[in-house]
């Protein structure tokens, strides 16, 4: 794990044994001969700032941790990172809004790095409806809220299915970024009950193609599949770690019946 004040050398040796390289895999893919990579890690040699950025990239850190590796190279960040209040974000914020809005009246959602909710449409009051209000209280994260007996979990009707592919999903990225947060969050949601998702019937077509959240709103059931919205090539930090959640339909069932609720005006904010 990355920590300040730490040398050049023993980040860059971290994070090659985090991605199971060995000196010569990474000196091949950098360009660089492998004498000279090792005497960059042991501390016997000073790594120009365009070397510690090319090894970087061959090792796909992610890009505040570039930065600390440059910083600790003694060298300036090569990456911004802004609130994404900042007028220099006014076109990611605008591109976001855009997002959300148009994909009402599904729901969707923006969330950071570490799952916390960012914005979100309308129709993502669907999920939050029955919540303890403290699951609720900024800043609200996603995965805990979902997964927490106190929130989406009881109304989860493929709890155990859904919770393992979260699971997956959040260790998935605890290992690929490196980040304590994210592996004391999935050591967390792992205390949850609910199950290991093993046996979970298929009972939708759906279901074969890619997992489903089954969802009770009410005495109704409803049927969603995810995608992920990433920006594809940021180079500022805060943008790098925003990814939008949206949900669609799995059915003409759940369809009709987000059609009608936003005709009513539930899950709309009227």
């Amino acid at each position: 794990m990355t920590r300040p004040g730490r040398p050049v050398g023993e980040l860059l040796r971290d994070w090659r044994r985090t991605r199971g390289m060995s000196q010569l895999d990474l000196s091949i893919e950098a360009g660089v001969s492998a004498r000279h990579l090792s005497f960059v890690e042991t501390g016997r040699s000073r790594p120009s700032p365009e070397l510690i950025l090319r090894l970087a990239e061959q090792l796909d850190m992610p890009l505040a941790e570039r930065n600390t590796m440059l910083l600790a190279g003694g060298y300036a960040p090569a990456y911004s990172s802004h609130e994404l209040s900042d007028p220099e974000l006014d076109p990611v914020r605008a591109a976001i809004r855009q997002i959300l809005d148009g994909h009402s009246p599904y729901p969707a959602l923006l969330v950071d790095q570490h799952w916390q909710l960012v914005e979100a449409n309308p129709a993502v009051a669907l999920f939050t409806a029955g919540a303890e209000p403290r699951l609720l209280t900024p800043p609200i994260n996603v995965l805990r809220l979902s997964l927490h007996p106190d929130g989406m979990a009881p109304r989860i009707l493929n709890l155990p299915e859904w919770r393992a592919h979260l699971l997956n999903r959040l260790r998935q990225q605890a290992v690929t970024t490196n980040d304590p947060v994210l592996y004391d969050l999935h050591e967390e949601l792992r205390g949850y009950p609910g199950g290991n998702g093993h046996g979970a019937p298929i009972s939708e077509a759906v279901s074969r193609i890619v997992i489903p959240l089954r969802y009770r709103h009410n005495d109704q059931e409803m049927s969603f599949f995810s995608t992920t919205t990433l920006f594809g090539t940021p180079l500022d930090v805060t943008v790098s770690g925003l990814a939008v959640e949206a949900f669609f339909p799995a059915d003409s069932a759940t369809t009709e019946t987000l059609q009608a609720l936003t005709t009513s005006g539930v899950g709309t904010g009227t």
